[in-house]
């Protein structure tokens, strides 16, 4: 949801006139009716609005989680200034751990939909509405006594233009892609009011996952894949299929094995494009995976050889099964393929070992996640070990 041509006349951008402010509601419906052709997926515009004004309203983004920002001159009149540019931030909620395990929580602030309109670009704008973010985002609307750890994005324009603003790219942006395949899984759907217990008890695995100690990594740091998070993807989704199917799907995931073993995951349903277009390449993402067993889950050097887990091979089973649950679901809702994003070194062993087609991609253009990290003194610091860079924290 970031995709901007490089700038190139900085001159009007330079202006001491420009800041950042929020727009009325009016020019939401302004800039969401310009965004709806890059981002409006397989949605008309009228419904694209209505979309659009709904997913403010789900809890990542109410009561003051989601801001909308634009780049306008500090004089221009509401209603009636041109908008340079615009944006949104959501404060998502975070735990870092140091190398003694010691947790604690903070807060990340993720920045989606960067757009300018065709009139406003290649002049500097969109740089400069992310350097004057740089400036509020680190104390902007926390909760008391936490501190901001850093911003994030996922650039769809490569790796070049957010690192020269500061915002470097993870070092590893792969993700597993799998096809449809209709089967009769063994697994158990996630239900829409399984959900809320299954984030709680995955926050608890995060946690202690983090809390295992190192000598290698200084600082860890992960987006919690808590409910907020599964609900706003959840609910784009089925906006999506309500229009195009005129149902939801039931299942929001699948489950296997017995609590201490078990093995889940969480999915959403993306079309891009209508599908039955030839070019639809909609997806199936699986918005978390967990494995409870998973010692490779803590991303550390020093773990990465842990994948003889107890009964692997029945692990090695339930992996299989929850994946061809996921490609059932895709070919039942007629999406292309199946992607899982950032897998643990025991994930890749068990995929390969478990005989299922699936491609291997290094992303290198779009959905590129890039971060600016802070240090406890709030300055831009050193990169921590970025945890579960999975699907749910792309906004």
């Amino acid at each position: 949801m970031l995709s901007l041509p490089l700038s190139k006349d900085f001159t009007i951008s330079h202006s001491r006139d420009l800041v950042l402010r929020h727009p009325t509601p009016d020019e939401c419906v302004n800039i969401w009716t310009e965004t709806s052709e890059p981002w409006g997926d397989a949605l008309p515009l009228s419904v694209y609005l209505r979309e659009s004004e709904f997913l403010t309203t789900i809890p990542l983004a109410k009561d003051e989680n989601m801001t909308t920002w634009i780049l306008v001159n500090k004089d221009a009149p509401a209603d009636h200034r041109p908008l340079f540019c615009s944006c949104e931030t959501y404060r998502k909620a975070a735990l870092t751990s140091n190398s003694h395990g010691e947790v604690t929580e903070k807060v990340v602030h993720g920045i989606a939909s960067v757009f300018c309109s065709p009139q406003y670009r290649r002049q500097g704008y969109a740089s400069r509405m992310m350097k004057e973010l740089t400036n509020i985002l680190p104390t902007w609307r926390l909760p008391s006594g936490t501190q901001c750890v850093g911003t994030i994005l996922y650039s769809d324009i490569g790796k070049l233009y957010y690192a020269k603003l500061g915002w470097n790219p993870n070092p590893t942006n792969m993700h597993i892609e799998l096809l449809p395949q209709m089967s009769s899984p063994r697994t158990t759907p996630v239900l829409a009011d399984d959900l809320e217990k299954l984030c709680q008890r995955d926050e608890a695995t995060v946690r202690r996952v983090l809390e295992v100690p190192s000598e290698d990594i200084r600082k860890r740091v992960t987006i919690l894949p808590n409910l907020e998070h599964m609900l706003w993807h959840i609910a784009k989704a089925e906006f999506a299929t309500e229009y195009l199917f005129g149902t939801v799907p039931n299942a929001k995931g699948a489950i296997i094995g017995e609590p201490g073993s078990q093995i889940w995951a969480i999915w959403t349903h993306r079309y891009y494009n209508h599908y039955e277009s030839v070019s639809a390449k909609n997806v199936l993402y699986i918005l978390r995976l967990t494995i409870e067993c998973d010692k490779t889950a803590t991303r550390l050097p020093s773990d990465a050889d842990k994948v003889h887990v107890a009964e692997y091979g029945t692990q090695l089973g339930y992996l299989k099964a929850i994946l061809q649950a996921a490609q059932a679901e895709a070919s039942f809702w007629k999406l292309d393929c199946v992607n899982l994003w950032d897998p643990t070194p025991l994930v890749q062993k068990m995929i390969t070992d478990s005989g299922i087609d699936h491609v291997v991609v290094d992303r290198e253009e779009d959905s590129i996640a890039c971060a600016t990290w802070y240090d406890d003194a709030g300055e831009v610091g050193e990169a921590p070990l970025w945890v579960n860079n999975e699907y749910y924290t792309w906004l």
